[in-house]
C-alpha cells in the first residue's frame, strides 16, 4: 500500500513495478514482464528511469551455469519513502504514554532530546558555508529532508526568510505548543542569530504558511 494520493500521481506503470519488487524483493526484467505483461524492453525502460531517480537499484546475480550474470531490479532506500511510516499518530501516543508513566514534563523532555540530536545531526552540514544567507538555505534544504515543504525567500523590505507551507510536527505541536519554542531555539543556535517565527494565515493571497525571519539580514521583528 503505498501513500494516500500516489497513485493518481505517478505512472501506473511505475506502481505496479515498485509493487511487485517489494513483494519479491528483486527481479529481473524478463520476469517483471512475465507478471506484469508488455515488452521486454518496455519494462527494461521503466525499470531504468526508476533507477535514474533513485527509486530502484540494479546488481548482478552469477548464474549457476555457464552464462553472463542476470541483472536484477530491486527496491532502492529511497522508495522506502513511499511506503506509508508510523507518523504523527504514533508520535502523541508516545508523548502521552510518557506524561502518564514520568510526569507533566516527561513530553517536553522527549521533544528536548529529539531537537538536541537534529540539532547536533545538522551542525556539521551548516559549517562549511560562507554566510549567514548560505547557512539558512542550507537549513531550509536539511529540513525538508525531514518532511517539511518551504522556499528561501529575499526581498529588501523583509529580508531573508524561510516559507514553510507543511510540517511534518504539525499535529505534535497543536497538543504540546512547548515545542514550537523548542524548535525555534534550534534554529537559532545551528544559525548563530535571532529567528522571528510568524504564523501567516492564508486567504485570498495564499496558503497559510509559517515564516521563519532571519532577523539579522533584514527588517524583522
Amino acid at each position: 500500500m503505498f501513500l494516500p494520493g500516489f497513485r493518481e500521481l505517478v505512472k501506473e506503470g511505475w506502481v505496479k513495478v515498485m509493487e511487485e519488487l517489494k513483494i519479491s524483493g528483486g527481479l529481473p526484467v524478463s520476469e517483471l514482464s512475465r507478471r506484469l505483461g508488455g515488452s521486454y524492453m518496455g519494462m527494461k525502460d521503466q525499470c531504468d528511469k526508476l533507477v535514474k531517480m533513485g527509486y530502484l537499484e540494479r546488481w548482478r546475480l552469477p548464474r549457476q551455469e555457464v552464462g553472463r550474470p542476470e541483472i536484477m531490479y530491486r527496491l532502492a532506500p529511497k522508495a522506502d519513502t513511499i511506503f506509508p511510516q508510523a507518523g504523527v499518530s504514533l508520535s502523541l501516543e508516545l508523548l502521552d504514554a510518557a506524561r502518564s508513566l514520568f510526569g507533566s514534563a516527561a513530553p517536553e523532555r522527549l521533544l528536548l532530546q529529539y531537537f538536541t540530536q537534529l540539532r547536533e545531526r545538522w551542525r556539521p552540514k551548516l559549517t562549511k558555508a560562507k554566510s549567514l544567507v548560505e547557512r539558512a538555505t542550507i537549513l531550509s534544504s536539511l529540513r525538508e529532508k525531514e518532511g517539511c515543504f518551504g522556499r528561501c525567500k529575499y526581498d529588501p523590505a523583509k529580508g531573508f526568510r524561510i516559507e514553510e507551507y507543511h510540517h511534518p510536527l504539525q499535529a505534535v505541536f497543536a497538543v504540546y505548543p512547548g515545542a514550537i519554542t523548542l524548535e525555534l531555539r534550534m534554529m537559532e543556535e545551528l544559525l548563530g542569530t535571532r529567528v522571528v517565527r510568524k504564523e501567516v494565515a492564508g486567504g485570498r493571497g495564499g496558503p497559510a504558511r509559517i515564516d521563519y525571519e532571519v532577523s539579522t539580514l533584514g527588517v524583522a521583528g
